[in-house]
């Protein structure tokens, strides 16, 4: 009866990491959503079957990734980029990959009480091509995508199983920039990139790359100028700081 008991009271404990949701295919089945208010330079995004882990991700960052979109077709509050936020959440083993965005957007909305509606706008933008040398990674078998990003004036990004598209996506938001993947490559690729984020370099003995140079350098791509009609969301409300969990 005691080791029932023993086992009844861990299972009650665990569960309590988690704020319990109703069970739909457009819902987690449990999550955690706290403020990072570490003021580290670095945020990641870890995924396997089942689970995901976001850390220090802002919460303008999630509204992209809920929405899937870029950092130019977000327009609210200047402190979205200011509010960091640590999530760790739970779903069916078998959720299919559109339901994925599905499930952050319904968190961020009963969290956040976010709001938003849309508009078309013209945004002037970059694709994402093939440079002139040719692309110069070769694809690697991967579920799940790894990324981990750090730094501030000089930048750092290690990538796993992460796709042109993601890259394109992770490129808009560094440079705050609209990017678009034109590459026209698919599969997954591991790379690490190392950049600075001007292009004084006098200050250091090595040569450090501005981006847009690094991702030519590294993996064979670059950033081609076009201007492009976008859905822009507009944010009607939101909170900053999301309900207990």
């Amino acid at each position: 009866m005691r080791a029932t008991l023993g086992r009844v009271v861990l299972l009650l404990s665990a569960s309590a990491l988690f704020a319990q949701t109703p069970t739909t295919p457009h819902t987690y089945e449990a999550a955690s959503v706290k403020l990072n208010t570490s003021g580290s330079g670095h945020s990641g995004s870890d995924g396997s079957k089942g689970q995901i882990m976001i850390t220090n991700l802002s919460l303008h960052r999630l509204i992209e990734r809920a929405y899937n979109v870029k950092p130019p077709q977000v327009s609210g509050p200047d402190w979205l980029d200011s509010v960091r936020v640590d999530i760790a959440a739970k779903y069916p083993p078998d959720t299919s990959d559109s339901d994925h965005a599905l499930m952050l957007r319904a968190l961020l909305e009963e969290r956040f009480k976010l709001a938003i509606h849309r508009e078309t706008k013209e945004l002037p933008g970059y694709g994402l091509v093939v440079a002139k040398g040719g692309f110069k990674l070769k694809p690697v078998d991967a579920e799940d995508d790894d990324t981990h990003h750090q730094g501030e004036r000089i930048q750092s990004l290690q990538a796993k199983g992460t796709s042109m598209a993601l890259l394109a996506d992770l490129v808009s938001r560094y440079l705050n920039v609209l990017v678009m993947d034109k590459t026209g490559i698919g599969g997954v690729y591991n790379f690490e990139l190392r950049w600075i984020a001007d292009d004084q370099n006098a200050e250091h003995a090595d040569y450090i790359p501005t981006l847009p140079v690094a991702l030519q350098e590294t993996l064979g791509v670059r950033l081609q100028a076009q201007k492009v009609p976008v859905e822009v969301l507009v944010v009607d409300h939101v909170e900053r700081a999301p309900t207990e969990n």
